[in-house]
């Protein structure tokens, strides 16, 4: 059961001009679900993705890379469920480009147009042709207001469909962002059993847009584990169709920049965090605050060596204040010159460790308080500079 993660209500969900999505039931792996979603992107638009870095990766993944650095106008996302299509070799690419072309014959464009997604069983081949026969009624479903009904499509152990939508003014225009994305287990990115799509009517240059998609998924969703596994079909894709009316943002350096990063930023956080919340087996969600690093990557380090400890995840599960398990944690993060003497424990409130050793006004009454509760803080001071990280987990000790 997911940890206080409610459904979206569909009438939360803000069209994106420029965007239409269809869905369709194809079969893929179940009957009687709708397994297959077509997005329909104008013309105009810009795209930027990011993708796992497992060495497994699936066909599709190779195949939205090739079309990425093609250059060519990105105009249609296809995205199945159910089945992976990953360690399938030659066969799996095949089948990842023809799902391309079925797409661009129903739509009118090129297939290396088209970027291809799936989620499900690894090392099963893609029934193309049972894709290839619903993608006509996934493109006479295109709508600009299918995002409720694409969230629900693209689940595969999701409990719970997630998507959210917000907006903001930039150069005093509304600009509006929604998205959504799927996953609850093999969940630790760089990325994880996760796909992400966010698009936005901002005019965004399309340098700018690879520029921000990097910047949003280094916050967001490399920042969320569930399991410690990288899944094989990892993406997330940032689409702007340039409809808004702004002056178009260039530069990661500007104002405007800033104030729609933070927006698609908002958004990202929430569903990479909706992802955690769902993890196959949670019934804790942990926010885990990293302070006073050297660097911002040595504080994501130990917020994820936190995170993935099997035994702090463990004692969270159990509400037990073991809390000797966080600071084991911070030591193996493999930071050869950090000095214990300097960090600093905090479980909510409450100071648990500082000085190398326990807080002497800590008591396990305390401790155990904090960790009752579904929603826990742990914050960590290093004690060597200015940098922050924050990273999102929970207590599943479970993967795919």
């Amino acid at each position: 059961m997911a940890v206080n993660l409610a459904p979206p209500r569909a009438d939360s969900l803000l069209s994106i001009s420029g965007v239409r999505l269809g869905v369709a039931e194809a079969g893929i792996r179940k009957q009687g679900r709708r397994d297959l979603l077509v997005v329909d992107i104008a013309h105009g638009s810009r795209v930027a993705g990011v993708f796992t870095r497992n060495r497994y990766c699936a066909a599709p993944v190779t195949v939205c890379r090739e079309h990425l650095a093609d250059k060519l106008p990105v105009r249609a996302l296809v995205v199945n469920t159910g089945v992976a299509n990953a360690g399938t070799g030659e066969a799996g690419l095949a089948n990842a480009r023809a799902s391309c072309a079925a797409v661009a014959g129903a739509l009118g464009t090129e297939a290396r147009s088209v970027l291809p997604f799936s989620t499900g069983v690894i090392m099963e081949h893609l029934p193309v042709d049972r894709l290839v026969a619903a993608v006509p009624a996934a493109v006479a479903d295109l709508r600009a207001d299918g995002w409720a009904d694409a969230a629900a499509a693209i689940m595969t152990t999701d409990t719970v469909p997630k998507a959210v939508s917000r907006q903001v003014v930039i150069d005093e225009r509304t600009v509006t962002v929604t998205g959504i994305a799927k996953g609850a287990g093999m969940i630790q990115p760089d990325m994880a059993t996760m796909l992400g799509l966010i698009a936005t009517d901002a005019a965004v240059a399309e340098t700018t847009l690879r520029d921000m998609v990097r910047f949003v998924a280094d916050r967001s969703f490399n920042v969320v584990t569930v399991d410690g596994d990288t899944s094989t079909n990892d993406s997330f894709v940032l689409v702007a169709t340039c409809t808004a009316g702004n002056p178009e943002i260039v530069g990661e350096g500007t104002a405007e920049f800033t104030r729609l990063a933070e927006c698609v930023l908002e958004v990202a956080q929430i569903l990479s965090q909706a992802i955690v919340r769902d993890g196959e087996g949670a019934t804790k969600f942990m926010t885990i605050l990293v302070e006073g690093g050297k660097t911002r990557e040595e504080c994501v380090r130990v917020g994820k060596a936190i995170a993935h400890s099997p035994l702090v995840k463990t004692a969270f599960f159990a509400s037990d204040p073991n809390l000797g398990r966080i600071l084991c944690a911070v030591g193996n993060a493999n930071i050869a010159d950090l000095d214990p003497a300097k960090v600093t424990l905090h479980l909510g409130d409450v100071l648990v460790a500082e000085k190398g050793g326990r807080a002497p006004g800590y008591t396990e009454a305390q401790g155990k308080a904090v960790m009752a509760p579904a929603e826990i803080t742990v914050r960590v001071g290093l004690g060597r500079g200015i940098e922050n990280a924050t990273v999102w987990t929970c207590d599943s000790r479970t993967t795919t």
